[in-house]
C-alpha cells in the first residue's frame, strides 16, 4: 500500500508544485512584456493548461523510469474485439447510472467547475483532459498503483483500494464519487486481463463525452439530463440490463495474468 500511495504523491507533487513553478516564470515574462502588469488572476490563468501538459509528460517519463511502464504484451493488448466492445458497453452502461445517481446528489461542491471551463477553452485543453489525461491516469492509477495492490492483496481488495485512492485524488467534491465507482469498472477490467487498452479507450471515451457536453451543452450538468420522460426510465432500465449482462459476459474471460508470482489460484471477482 505505502510504495502505491508513494506514486500518487509523486504525481500531487508534480501537478501541483513542479510544473506550475517550471512555468510561473516564462509566463510572468510574457504576460508582462505583453501587458506591462502582473494580474495575478491572468497569471493563474495562462499557466493552468502548460502547467497540466508538462505534470503529464513529467509523470509519464517518472512512470517510464521506475519500471512502471512495462513492455510486455500482454499490457498493450485489446485483449480481443469481442472483449474491447463488451467492456465499452459495460463502462457506459455504468457511466449511465452513475450520472443518474449524481443527479440526485446535486448538492455536493463541484470548486473546479470554473478550472475546468478555462482548460476545454483551448484545443490544448481539450487534448489534455480528453486525451493525455486519462492516458497517464491509467499509466498511474492501474498500471502503477493497483498493479502494486494486487501484487500484495487479493483482487476485490485490491480494486477495492485503488478505486478508493483515484477518487480520493481528484480532490473535487463532485468528483469522488463518480470517480471512484469509474475506478470500480476500470480496476476489475484491468485485473481480468492485466492490458490497460480496455481502460485507456474506455476513459477517453468517457473524459471526451464530458468535455463535449461540456462545449456544446453548458448547462447539462450530467449525461442522463439529456434525456426527459419515459425515454429516461427506458435507458436507465436499459443500462442496468446491459450492465449486469456485460459483466457476466466479460466475466468469462479468465484471468491468466499471474499478479502474485507465488500464488496459482487466483480469487475471481
Amino acid at each position: 500500500m505505502k510504495k502505491a500511495l508513494v506514486q500518487v504523491f509523486v504525481y500531487f507533487g508534480i501537478l501541483q508544485i513542479l510544473s506550475p513553478i517550471l512555468v510561473i516564470i516564462p509566463c510572468a515574462v510574457y504576460l508582462f512584456s505583453t501587458t506591462g502588469t502582473f494580474d495575478a488572476d491572468a497569471l493563474t490563468q495562462m499557466i493552468l493548461i502548460p502547467s497540466q501538459l508538462i505534470a503529464i509528460v513529467l509523470m509519464t517519463v517518472y512512470l517510464w523510469k521506475m519500471g512502471f511502464i512495462g513492455k510486455e504484451k500482454r499490457t498493450w493488448s485489446p485483449v480481443s474485439t469481442l472483449f474491447m466492445g463488451l467492456s465499452v458497453v459495460f463502462f457506459f452502461s455504468g457511466i449511465w447510472l452513475v450520472s443518474i445517481l449524481m443527479s440526485h446528489m446535486e448538492w455536493i461542491p463541484n470548486i473546479m467547475e470554473q478550472s475546468f471551463e478555462q482548460i476545454i477553452s483551448s484545443w490544448w485543453g481539450i487534448f489534455a483532459v480528453a486525451v493525455a489525461g486519462p492516458i497517464l491516469e491509467e499509466l498511474l492509477f492501474r498500471g502503477a498503483v493497483e498493479k502494486l495492490l494486487l501484487q500484495q492483496y487479493a483482487p476485490t481488495k485490491a480494486i477495492l483500494f485503488s478505486a478508493l485512492i483515484f477518487g480520493v485524488f481528484h480532490i473535487n467534491p463532485a468528483q469522488i464519487v463518480p470517480a471512484f465507482l469509474m475506478g470500480l469498472m476500470l480496476g476489475w477490467m484491468y485485473y481480468k486481463t492485466g492490458s490497460l487498452i480496455p481502460c485507456i479507450v474506455a476513459h477517453i471515451l468517457n473524459n471526451s463525452l464530458s468535455v463535449y457536453l461540456m462545449v456544446n451543452f453548458p448547462d447539462t450538468k450530467e449525461v442522463d439530463d439529456l434525456v426527459t420522460g419515459p425515454a429516461y426510465w427506458v435507458i436507465a432500465l436499459a443500462a442496468v440490463g446491459l450492465l449486469i449482462g456485460t459483466y457476466y459476459l466479460l466475466k468469462r474471460t479468465p484471468v491468466t495474468y499471474t499478479w502474485k508470482k507465488e500464488v496459482t489460484n487466483i480469487e475471481q471477482v
